[in-house]
């Protein structure tokens, strides 16, 4: 009998296939994980952006989440798009009783296109005590705090005044030739550093990180380790991209292994 690590996501559908729970399969499937997924959201979406959200009831997202888990084993999981506070609450309540696994925590507020993702703002940060990891972007940081975070040493303090285990905080958003990533792993600050890739084709990127972190942890990678590998698949894929779109297309996930 074959025998497989599995990884569930609990995030918004992309039909675009760039990001969500279809990007996050892709990821999965690239790292040699088996990829499960519960859709908290249904998407209008394409490269060129975001133009219509449908809500599932909650009834529904527990009864997905309550199926899968009777059933399945989960050996790490991820949440990415989480569109309001009742959906939040269904999550919250799951984890609280049954919890899951090396969780990766996306707080997704706003897509690559600059389209609002979640209407729950800090609501987010209820998840944070389950996770192993949370993955802000600079303004997901700025909108949790409630200041501005501006500069490599700003994203310094918010790593550590961000109370969750561990804190990757993504520094895309800063201006410049290079990125700089801060994760705090305890009291432990590292500092991953990369020349930006120049290009206009970006969609999923976040997505892809949180999964591919979700795929290492649950290969046995430490937090760090998971993450420094991670970040070289996202680097890859975005050094590939195919363009299918007419707006900002998705790394290559199949390319990036």
């Amino acid at each position: 009998m074959a025998w497989m690590r599995a990884v569930l996501t609990v995030a918004g559908s992309d039909p675009s296939g760039g990001a969500g729970v279809q990007g996050d399969l892709k990821t999965f499937a690239s790292h040699g994980v088996y990829g499960m997924a519960v859709l908290t959201a249904l998407t209008a979406q394409s490269t060129q952006g975001v133009t219509d959200v449908h809500v599932p009831p909650p009834a529904f997202l527990r009864a997905q989440l309550e199926t899968l888990l009777d059933d399945m084993p989960v050996h790490a999981a991820k949440t990415g798009m989480l569109p309001d506070a009742a959906t939040i609450d269904v999550v919250v309540e799951v984890l609280a009783r049954r919890g899951l696994p090396n969780l990766v925590v996306d707080p997704v507020m706003v897509a690559t296109s600059g389209d609002a993702l979640s209407q729950a703002g800090r609501e987010l940060a209820r998840l944070f005590p389950y996770a192993v990891l949370v993955t802000p972007n600079l303004p997901e940081v700025e909108t949790l705090l409630g200041r501005p975070v501006d500069s490599v040493a700003a994203m310094r303090a918010a790593a550590r005044d961000i109370d969750a285990p561990a804190v990757l905080v993504k520094g895309g958003h800063l201006p410049g030739d290079t990125i700089i990533d801060v994760l705090r792993v305890g009291s432990k600050i590292t500092e991953f550093q990369d020349e930006r890739i120049d290009t206009p084709h970006s969609h999923g990127t976040g997505c892809a990180l949180a999964a591919a972190i979700a795929a290492r942890l649950a290969c046995g990678d430490d937090v760090p380790t998971a993450v420094a590998k991670a970040r070289a698949f996202v680097r890859r894929g975005l050094q590939t991209v195919v363009v299918l779109g007419r707006g900002n297309n998705p790394l290559n996930h199949g390319g990036a292994q």
